[in-house]
C-alpha cells in the first residue's frame, strides 16, 4: 500500500504564510471584479425598485468573477485560486448570523421566521425583507457569489 505524503507537511511558515497571502489576493480579486461590475452598473442609474437590475447584477456578479478567475488561472497556473470560495461561505455565513440578529419591527418582515428572513433579505429581488437598508442582495449574494465564480473560473481553467 502506497502512501501519499500530505502537501500540508514540510512547510515552513514562509511558504504557509506566502499562500495565505496568496489565497486573500485572490479573494481580494474577486472582490474587486465584483466592484467593477457594481460601478459599471450604476453607471446606468438601474431603477433600485426594478427586478430586472437586481438580476443582471446577479448573473454579472458571478460572470464576471468566473471570466477572471479563468483567466487569471491560465496565465499564473495557481491552484489557491481554486479556494476562494470558501472566502465566499465564510463571508455567507457571518452575514446569515448578523441579519438574524437584526431585530425585526413594523414593516416587511415583522412575523418572519427564520428562513424566511434570510430568503426575503438576500434572494429575493422584489419585497424584500427590508433589513440591513436593502443591501442584504449586494453584501449577502453577491459577494459570495462573486467568490464562488472566482473559484469555479479558476477550476476549470486549471482542468484544461
Amino acid at each position: 500500500m502506497a502512501f501519499e505524503r500530505d502537501i500540508s507537511q514540510d512547510k515552513t511558515p514562509g511558504d504557509l504564510a506566502r499562500e495565505a497571502l496568496l489565497f486573500l489576493t485572490h479573494t481580494l480579486i474577486a472582490f474587486v471584479l465584483l466592484a467593477i461590475v457594481i460601478g459599471v452598473m450604476s453607471l446606468n442609474h438601474p431603477d433600485p425598485d426594478s427586478s430586472s437590475p437586481k438580476l443582471l447584477g446577479t448573473v454579472l456578479a458571478f460572470l464576471a468573477p468566473m471570466i477572471g478567475g479563468f483567466l487569471l488561472a491560465r496565465i499564473h497556473h495557481n491552484n489557491l485560486a481554486i479556494y476562494t470560495w470558501i472566502s465566499g461561505l465564510v463571508i455567507f455565513s457571518i452575514v446569515c448570523v448578523s441579519v438574524l440578529d437584526l431585530p425585526t419591527g413594523t414593516g416587511l418582515c415583522e412575523n418572519c421566521g427564520a428562513i424566511e428572513k434570510l430568503w426575503r433579505t438576500f434572494f429575493t429581488f422584489s419585497h424584500g425583507s427590508g433589513l440591513m437598508a436593502g443591501d442584504g442582495l449586494l453584501i449577502g449574494a453577491w459577494i459570495p457569489l462573486s467568490m464562488i465564480g472566482y473559484a469555479l473560473g479558476a477550476k476549470f481553467a486549471l482542468e484544461l
